[in-house]
C-alpha cells in the first residue's frame, strides 16, 4: 500500500454503462478530503492487497467524496473483477494521492478525445473548461451506446459539443477532419486504449509542440534501454552510491541502499516515483512525461527509467 493511503468508504456503487461502475469514496468519519485538479488520478487499494491507478471523473469541487469508475477488464490482473464482483458499499479501501500528471494547462480552446473508459480524466477537463467559458468540443468513441459511461450525463448537460460516436453504428472517430488542420490556439486531451492514442499522436504530428497531450493506462511499448551495462546512481542526502545492474531498476537499486521511496504501478504509468534528477541524463523509459518534460532531464520515474551516462545524481 502507498504509504501515504488513507482509508475511505465505498459509500455509492452504481453502474454507469455496459461493463462500467462507479464508485464514490468518502472518508468514514465525513472529513475533508485532499483537493484536486481536473486530469488527477488516485492509487485504489483493494482489501486483497491489490492497487490499481483511477482517474477521478467527479465534481472537483465536492470536498468530501471521490468518484471514480472501472470498466471490467477480462483480461486484466484481477482489479477490476474484484471491484465489480466483491466490493460492495460499505468495504473499506485504501486510497493514495491524488496526483496529477495529465494536468489541464490554459488555452482559448480545447478538443478532447476519449475512447472508452479513457473519458474519466476528461470529465472533469470539460466541466472546468466550460466553468472558465472557453471554447470547446468533445469527440467519444465507443463500442457501443451502451458501453459509453456517463454518455447521457454529458450529452445532456453539454448537447452539441459532445460528439458521440458509437463504433458499431458510425465507425472510428474520424481524425482526419477533426485533426488534419493544425490549430495553434487548440489544446488537444486524449485519453483512451493505445490504438487510438497511436492514431492520434499520428494525426497531430503536424501540429504545434505541446498541443497534444495523452494519458496512458497501460505502458507503452518499449525499445531496448540506451545502455546495457551498469551504471552508478549517487543518492546526494545520504551521499551513498549504488551500482545498478541490467537485471535491477534503478527503484530497486536505490531502496536496497536505504532510500524509502513511494510506488505503485511499477510500470511507468501512475507517476508515484517521480524522483528530482541532479545530475546525469536519464534514459526515460515512462509513459507519463512530454517530450519537453523529459529534455529537461531533471526528473525520472524509477521504476522503469534508467541511465544514458554512467552516472546519475538522485535527490535522494
Amino acid at each position: 500500500m502507498p504509504g501515504n493511503a488513507a482509508t475511505l468508504t465505498v459509500s455509492v456503487k452504481e453502474d454507469v454503462a455496459e461493463g462500467v461502475v462507479s464508485l464514490t469514496l468518502a472518508r468514514p468519519d465525513g472529513a475533508r478530503l485532499p483537493d484536486w485538479t481536473p486530469g488527477s488520478h488516485i492509487d485504489l487499494v483493494l482489501p486483497d492487497g491489490t492497487t490499481r491507478q483511477y482517474s477521478l471523473c467527479g465534481d472537483r469541487w465536492d470536498a468530501h467524496t471521490y468518484r471514480i469508475a472501472v470498466l471490467r477488464e477480462p483480461a486484466g490482473r484481477g482489479g477490476s473483477a474484484y471491484v465489480h464482483d466483491r466490493l460492495r458499499p460499505g468495504d473499506r479501501v485504501g486510497v493514495g494521492g491524488p496526483r496529477n500528471h495529465f494536468p489541464l494547462v490554459p488555452s482559448e480552446k480545447y478538443l478532447f478525445i476519449a475512447g472508452g473508459i479513457g473519458i474519466t480524466p476528461l470529465l472533469p477537463m470539460v466541466r472546468q473548461a466550460e466553468l472558465l467559458g472557453a471554447d470547446w468540443q468533445l469527440l467519444y468513441g465507443g463500442r457501443t451506446r451502451a458501453s459509453m459511461a456517463f454518455r447521457e450525463e454529458l450529452t445532456e448537460a453539454y448537447g452539441e459539443r459532445v460528439h458521440v460516436v458509437p463504433q458499431d453504428e458510425l465507425g472510428l472517430l474520424d481524425l482526419a477532419t477533426w485533426l488534419g488542420i493544425p490549430r495553434p490556439d487548440t489544446k488537444v486531451y486524449c485519453c483512451g486504449p493505445a490504438p487510438l492514442l497511436a492514431a492520434v499522436e499520428a494525426a497531430c504530428a503536424a501540429w504545434p509542440p505541446y498541443a497534444l497531450r495523452v494519458e496512458r493506462f497501460t505502458s507503452a511499448a518499449q525499445t531496448a534501454p540506451v545502455r546495457d551495462t551498469p551504471f552508478e546512481v549517487e543518492l546526494r542526502r545520504t551521499g551513498r552510491t549504488v551500482t545498478v545492474t541490467p537485471e535491477v531498476s534503478v527503484l530497486d537499486a536505490v531502496r536496497r541502499a536505504g532510500a524509502d521511496v513511494l510506488s505503485s504501478c511499477e510500470q511507468g504509468t501512475c507517476g508515484t516515483c517521480l524522483t528530482p534528477v541532479l545530475e546525469g541524463q536519464p534514459d526515460h523509459r515512462d509513459s507519463v512525461l512530454a517530450d519537453h518534460e523529459r529534455a529537461a532531464n531533471d526528473c525520472m520515474f524509477l521504476c522503469v527509467s534508467r541511465s544514458c551516462g554512467d552516472r546519475l545524481v538522485l535527490d535522494l
